[in-house]
């Protein structure tokens, strides 16, 4: 095969995250967004050894399982794959790729399957939407990129994963950005003003946090914008507009500096009866019930607590800790983002939990500051894993059990046949689908040491 060139073929098989497989008489075909059981056209674009990876031009036959997706944007939004599948159908995707990456590197574990989030739609508690132009040099946009994309931006104003509030609000600062004139952020000339739109809403609390995104190249009155906002006939409550203020070059939501425009800068969300007040930046689950599913799988892994000593690291704004603190003897939180843990440490006081300390820094180097050895260690790390030299530390403290909450299987695979040569066993594992509709999902293990 050669690249650029038109094959025809049939998707047998689609492995995490969402790499369709073709075979053929000459190589494997690895292609992206498709669904097993789709006849597609590819064009080929890299040629490897063994395998190729192509693009999908057009789906010739749809797969028998296939569905009409009820959002008007998907297949030019990047945001969500497989809305085109009946719910059910995208468990059992997940499942099975979960599984298939783990029973590479792991024996004699029981799967527990998946567990569905408890809603299918209108999930989200969190938006970040990006200004820009739907080709080059239209009209301004603000919305999400479109799929393939680095630059065009969709506007998404009907999108189904966010309730009818998000598309109000976004439409509402799109028409009064429009009025003022002024360009949007340019990744290659960094050169613009308006940046992004993030929007928060707690699913329990309705309560709505609005912050504007924007460089300091111009300035703007933006109290018509807030005035507008504050207008909308909307099911939640807003609680707070901010400006944010934002010069990295990177492309990415930074806080530089923040004006209140309008009332204060957090919404409350609930958890599993625990109060958390959420800052525009803080970490906090995207979907507040699958949330609840995920965090009750993981105290259930984590077993019997009492008199013991936890590490929760990677703690983010202190969630597990918090839920994990009233039957504990002492949890210890350990976390990078200086402003999650400020957040934990008053989260923490609200709940009336006073047996959890938070402390702020690199996992790497902070285990080593601390006087108290665990019991008992829950993992909860970013998306490309545990740093090698951590997770050695990790196991130099050889707890009886390991709980690893992972949001990314490859990664978990990886550390896992590490665990599992120092002296793990992985017990079981259990799959919960936060992101329907999308390639993503979460996983629990609980590895107990060997005797």
């Amino acid at each position: 095969m050669k690249k650029g060139q038109i094959v025809e073929g049939i998707i047998t098989k689609v492995a995490f995250p969402n790499k369709g497989i073709i075979r053929t008489e000459e190589k494997e075909i690895i292609v992206k967004d498709g669904v097993s059981g789709q006849k597609v056209r590819v064009m080929i674009q890299k040629v490897r050894k063994g395998k190729c990876e192509g693009r999908i031009l057009e789906v010739l036959e749809k797969a028998d399982n296939e569905i009409e997706p009820i959002c008007p944007h998907f297949g030019n939004c990047g945001g969500c794959t497989y809305q085109n599948l009946e719910y059910e159908d995208q468990l059992k995707m997940k499942a099975n790729q979960v599984q298939d990456l783990l029973d590479q590197v792991c024996a004699d574990y029981t799967f527990e399957g998946i567990k569905r989030s408890p809603k299918q739609f209108v999930y989200r508690n969190k938006m970040e939407f990006s200004f820009g132009d739907e080709y080059k040099d239209g009209p301004l946009s603000l919305g999400m990129h479109k799929k393939g994309s680095f630059y065009d931006i969709l506007t998404v104003d009907q999108c189904k994963i966010v309730d009818e509030d998000y598309g109000k609000i976004l439409r509402c600062v799109l028409d009064e950005a429009q009025k003022l004139h002024l360009s949007y952020y340019h990744k290659l000339s960094h050169k613009g003003y308006f940046r992004h739109l993030l929007v928060r809403k707690g699913a329990k609390s309705k309560e709505i946090l609005v912050d504007l995104v924007t460089s300091t190249q111009e300035t703007a009155d933006l109290n018509p914008m807030k005035d507008a906002i504050l207008s909308l006939n909307l099911e939640g409550n807003i609680v707070g507009i901010l400006h944010t203020e934002n010069d990295s070059l990177a492309d990415i939501v930074q806080n530089d500096r923040t004006e209140i425009l309008y009332g204060r800068d957090y919404f409350e969300e609930e958890l599993l009866g625990l109060t958390f007040k959420i800052s525009p930046f803080s970490f906090f689950q995207t979907n507040s019930l699958g949330a609840e599913v995920l965090y009750e799988t993981a105290r259930e892994y984590v077993g019997t607590t009492k008199d013991k000593i936890i590490f929760d690291l990677y703690s983010g704004t202190g969630t597990i800790a918090q839920m994990l603190a009233p039957v504990a003897k002492k949890v210890i939180g350990v976390e990078i983002v200086e402003e999650a843990v400020e957040a934990a440490k008053k989260n923490a006081q609200r709940n009336g939990l006073h047996n959890c300390e938070f402390i702020a820094g690199d996992v790497l180097k902070v285990i080593d500051t601390i006087e108290e050895k665990p019991d008992l260690i829950v993992l909860d790390p970013p998306r490309d894993g545990i740093h090698p030299k951590a997770l050695e530390k990790i196991i130099a403290y050889g707890v009886d059990h390991l709980v690893y909450i992972s949001c990314k299987p490859t990664s978990l695979a990886r550390d896992l046949e590490v665990l599992q040569a120092r002296g793990y066993q992985v017990e079981k594992v259990c799959c919960v689908d936060m992101f329907p509709g999308t390639v993503h999902v979460e996983t629990v293990a609980l590895l107990n040491r060997k005797k």
